[in-house]
């Protein structure tokens, strides 16, 4: 299809971009885990003393080249046995039944003609779904969501080594505070990003399949074979496939787990979210400049303009994705009774939501990798900002005894322009020591940053 006609940017627009996602969000790609899952059991089945069904190497090896070598004409069959039917088969108008007749008909050989009987054996189609949903959620997070959001760390961190000791202004309530450093500034950021990495990790890890049938007994199952000890089985198999089992639902799983990930990306991207609007404010500030693209234009109007167009366009896509990560963490969590089908087509729908953070991410690094702090604007704005010393100097002053010291500065400062004359006319009034008056003498905008250097230094030793 040619992209300018797709219905979403995210296939069109910004399809080369969203294209590392395909292979966990795209329906063939949940029709492939779906196999998977559904291979696997068979083979698990196979290995219980209980079951006649039996397997030999060769057996297992081809059962898994059904997943392991999915391809486009296999996700075609699947989807024409679901709404054409073919072969013996009608149109199932099933997603899951139609995958169970794909293996069906994938075991050609009268050898596997046993297994038949075996496929989909006891299951509902939530067993195979939600297992086959974790399954491409966790690759999806692990291989690409989690690298690209090491690389804003990275590039984060990168900004703060090198431009540690660079000193800036520093602003709270919008006004000129305490002086920083840039790097130390991006230090918060990196250790921010580093603290939800973390958590989006745990929640990867944390993702929990279910495997107990139609109502969440292993009704069927213990129906057909008593003596086996099924909770245990559900237990071995799901975590077989790296995932935790979820001991105790209904025919669904309640998807506390996918809610809180969910959770877990959203504040992610609400760090980077409060770092696109910062760098976007740096940039208007001049504090940081943009290397400029040949041939780009930054305005169809105005030729000079460099615009922060890459944290604007995280900024929007990071709103996008969080927006979507709530909804979807509210609506799979519920379900009329013991089940309903509304969360299903609202499920194929995390694809979307992870590639708008992917979007989101590329772009802010995009932006990070162009950016080039202007130490000499940010010190003009230092030096034409002295007022800011006047913490430093009352502080001082109180260690040296001066009750009034703060009344002292603020009579000299509040809603006043100030130069450094002024506060070295006020330094020779003042009843202090000659070692005293020389440090105060001393204090400069540019020099008030305290331990910042130190900080980033500590926190990259």
């Amino acid at each position: 299809m040619n992209t300018l006609y797709a219905v979403s940017p995210l296939d069109g627009r910004y399809a080369g971009r969203t294209d590392g996602l395909r292979e966990y969000a795209s329906e063939a790609a949940l029709m492939r885990a779906r196999v998977q899952v559904e291979v696997e059991y068979l083979i698990a089945l196979a290995d219980l003393d209980a079951t006649p069904l039996e397997l030999s190497d060769d057996h297992r090896e081809y059962l898994r080249t059904l997943y392991e070598e999915f391809d486009e004409s296999d996700a075609e069959l699947v989807k024409q046995i679901e709404t054409e039917g073919y072969g013996d088969y009608s149109a199932t108008n099933h997603d899951v039944k139609a995958v169970e007749y794909f293996v069906r008909e994938r075991v050609g050989d009268p050898a596997l003609s046993h297994v038949v009987p075996w496929i989909h054996f006891a299951l509902t189609s939530e067993d195979v779904n939600n297992l086959a949903h974790r399954l491409l959620v966790k690759g999806a997070v692990e291989n690409v969501l989690l690298p690209n959001l090491r690389s804003v760390r990275g590039l984060l961190a990168d900004l703060a080594r090198e431009h540690r000791d660079v000193p800036m202004l520093a602003r709270t309530h919008g006004q000129p505070a305490t002086p920083t450093t840039f790097g130390k500034e991006m230090a918060v950021f990196a250790s921010r990003l580093g603290r939800a990495i973390g958590r989006v990790k745990d929640a990867r890890d944390g993702l929990q399949g279910k495997l107990a049938g139609a109502s969440g007994t292993y009704a069927a199952h213990v129906a057909a074979y008593p003596d086996v000890d099924w909770p245990a089985f559900a237990r071995e198999f799901v975590e077989g496939l790296g995932l935790e089992q979820a001991p105790l639902t209904t025919q669904v799983n309640p998807c506390d787990d996918l809610a809180e990930l969910f959770d877990a990306l959203r504040g992610a991207n609400n760090v980077l979210l409060d770092l696109d609007r910062d760098a976007w404010r740096y940039v208007s500030d001049r504090y940081l400049g943009q290397e400029a693209t040949e041939g780009e234009t930054g305005s169809s109007t105005m030729p000079h303009k460099v615009n922060p167009i890459d944290f604007e366009n995280s900024e929007g896509n990071l709103s996008k994705a969080n927006s979507d990560l709530v909804f979807l963490g509210d609506y799979v969590t519920s379900s009329r009774l013991q089940r309903d089908l509304s969360d299903s087509t609202v499920k194929r729908n995390i694809g979307a939501a992870f590639a708008y953070c992917l979007l989101g991410y590329v772009k802010l690094q995009a932006g990070l990798g162009k950016v080039v702090p202007d130490e000499q604007v940010m010190r003009e704005d230092l030096e034409s900002t002295p007022e800011i010393i006047g913490e430093a100097v009352q502080t001082i002053l109180r260690r040296e005894g001066h009750t009034d010291a703060y009344e002292r500065v603020k009579d000299l400062t509040r809603g006043r322009r100030v130069t450094l004359d002024d506060f070295r006319d006020l330094f020779e009034e003042l009843d202090v020591d000659e070692d005293t008056r020389e440090e105060l003498l001393d204090l400069t905008p540019a020099g008030y940053t305290g331990a910042a250097g130190q900080m980033v230094e500590n926190a990259y030793e």
